[in-house]
């Protein structure tokens, strides 16, 4: 029983570092979003203990999922994607102008169009 706790701790800690990533986040970036030190993240991240129940929401939130997921309860899609550097880079876009977020949309509209076309041709 001891063993089996032991692995989902440290899936825990993996499946953080995965969701973090995911979101194009550094370990900074998501402990100031939490309102703690970096050294936290680096503690539930690398030493993969459970994080307290009052960080489970703010780490979420941070995260831009539920609780639900956090704790594996709910599978993530960010987490299991096999595309996770196409949504860090899409978090990142979030930073572009309204105009280059515009641009970068027509240009995205139109490979899933041409990728759509193709499939059908």
């Amino acid at each position: 029983m001891p063993m089996k706790s032991k692995t989902s701790i440290q899936d825990f800690g993996k499946k953080l570092v995965a969701l973090r990533k995911a979101q194009g986040l550094t370990q900074t970036e998501l402990a100031d979003k939490m309102g703690v030190t970096r050294r936290v993240i680096v503690y539930y991240e690398g030493e993969a203990k459970y994080p307290p129940t009052h960080l489970l929401v703010p780490m979420a939130k941070a995260l831009r999922i539920n609780v639900e997921e956090l704790l594996g309860l709910k599978k993530s899609d960010i987490s299991e994607s096999n595309h996770a550097a196409l949504w860090r880079r899409l978090k990142k876009a979030e930073a572009l102008s309204k105009s280059d977020q515009k641009a970068l949309l027509k240009v995205l509209e139109a490979l899933l169009i041409k990728n759509n076309s193709s499939k059908v041709a």
